[in-house]
């Protein structure tokens, strides 16, 4: 607490005058825990061309989270005055850091039910699911030349799978039905005996759809596959057990969870043991599998995240679930041709995925400038094209492009909740209005029957 009373008298101290504009506006985020009140900058804000009124409300939790001010205090002794390297052996400075480290992996394992010394710090879940794909393959490539995972991955699992592919290994990419969940007979059916790996992601990123973790890992644990999880999405947000799931390996994210960006961290059974091909290689810190020096501040920001998790897990759940509610209910309870992305009934609260027809997303998405949501994931939304996930549970062309993904989270309020539904409401209105499709629908014509005509 010290630290950030320091860093909140330098920054009262600084002359408004030299702050820089943004500083001056807003010193922290419509989302932070101690929010001010939302207000409207006459002047505004224009980034890359749009103007807005001021900060957006954000509802776009899925792609990050904000740091939890608890999390931030623990990080900043860490920064300012025990700044030593974890690996510095001779010395206090080395010292505390390293216990600083060790604890923050007793945090981490703390809430997936594992032993610290089973905890890997990485730099995020993409690194994880990176030594996990390619370093088990690379491994056991003598005897193992099958990965098993699904379409709606996420795209640093499939890319990496791809990269396999071009080494020659085999992968089944498994569909999914309509509502996201993976077909568990169809897996069953898929495992060969030279399948090394399977992949499955616990809580999907896009759509919130929750995995049957544990009849996945009974069903490897049966034909002895390692299987791996990205739970990224899930950690914090869904009890996870590793001995109940039965994952030998499994991703996690610093920044979901309302950590620090840069820092992540990779479970790995130890009994059975499963092994892997570092990726990094240099001073085999680590235990070897991830070189490179540990950054401390980071490290203790996930420790403390995942901490806070776990006392607040059950609250967040409740709160949360009844935004969720009040967020589905007020749209739908204004606006027709609402359908929610996904299984509403396995499916993670906080993230909401909906499509309104008759509406075309990007122009969705540019009038809702007030509201910081996404159409997909934060890794894809350069493109233009619709998400891959939707497509693989079988939504139509048009309704994947107008997919909006609300993400929920513990410094979301009602009010903020309010507004977003009124924006919405009001966008997909106007929009509509100018829908020639809108009107024929309405009129009772069928517009997948129409044969439209070449020009």
């Amino acid at each position: 607490m010290m630290a950030s009373k320091l860093l909140a008298s330098a920054l009262r101290r600084a002359s408004p005058a030299t702050a820089p504009p943004l500083l001056r506006r807003r010193l922290l985020s419509t989302a932070a825990a101690v929010a001010e009140p939302y207000e409207d900058s006459s002047s505004g804000v224009v980034m890359k061309g749009v103007r807005i009124a001021g900060r957006p409300l954000y509802l776009d939790m899925q792609a990050t989270s904000p740091v939890d001010p608890r999390v931030l205090d623990s990080m900043l002794p860490f920064y300012l005055h025990r700044y030593g390297n974890p690996h510095s052996r001779t010395h206090l400075y080395g010292w505390e850091s390293d216990q600083a480290v060790e604890s923050a992996r007793s945090q981490v394992a703390a809430l997936v039910g594992a032993s610290p010394k089973e905890i890997v710090f990485t730099s995020g879940a993409t690194e994880s699911n990176n030594i996990s794909v390619k370093g088990v393959m690379h491994f056991y490539r003598d005897k193992k030349r099958h990965v098993i995972t699904t379409q709606t991955e996420h795209k640093c699992v499939l890319d990496s799978c791809r990269h396999l592919q071009q080494e020659g290994f085999d992968i089944t990419y498994l569909p999914v039905s309509p509502d996201g969940i993976v077909d568990l007979e169809r897996l069953r059916s898929a495992i060969r005996p030279d399948t090394g790996l399977v992949s499955v992601m616990a809580v999907n990123n896009e759509i919130g759809v929750i995995q049957p973790m544990e009849e996945i890992g009974r069903i490897c644990k049966e034909f002895n596959v390692p299987f791996h999880t990205d739970a990224a999405q899930a950690l914090g947000k869904i009890p996870i057990d590793v001995e109940k799931w039965n994952v030998s390996l499994m991703s996690l994210s610093g920044h979901k969870i309302y950590g620090p960006k840069g820092i992540g961290a990779l479970y790995m059974r130890r009994r059975p043991r499963i092994r892997v091909e570092p990726q990094m290689n240099g001073g085999g810190q680590e235990r070897g599998i991830r070189s490179g020096t540990v950054p401390t501040p980071l490290v203790v920001g996930m420790g403390a995240a995942c901490e806070l998790a776990m006392k607040e897990m059950e609250y967040d759940h409740r709160r949360i679930s009844a935004l969720q509610e009040r967020l589905l209910n007020g749209i739908r309870g204004k606006i027709d041709g609402v359908v929610v992305n996904g299984s509403m009934e396995r499916r993670y609260t906080g993230n909401l995925n909906l499509s309104f027809a008759y509406v075309e997303g990007e122009s969705l998405l540019m009038g809702l400038k007030e509201v910081a949501v996404s159409s997909g994931s934060a890794c894809t939304s350069a493109s233009l094209e619709p998400s891959y996930v939707l497509r693989a549970l079988g939504v139509d062309e048009d309704m994947a492009h107008t997919s909006i993904r609300y993400g929920i989270g513990r410094f979301t309020t009602e009010e903020e909740i309010d507004r977003a539904v009124e924006l919405t409401v009001q966008q997909v209105e106007k929009l509509r209005e100018m829908s020639p499709l809108y009107e024929m629908a309405r009129a009772g014509v069928d517009i997948k029957s129409i044969q439209w005509a070449q020009h």
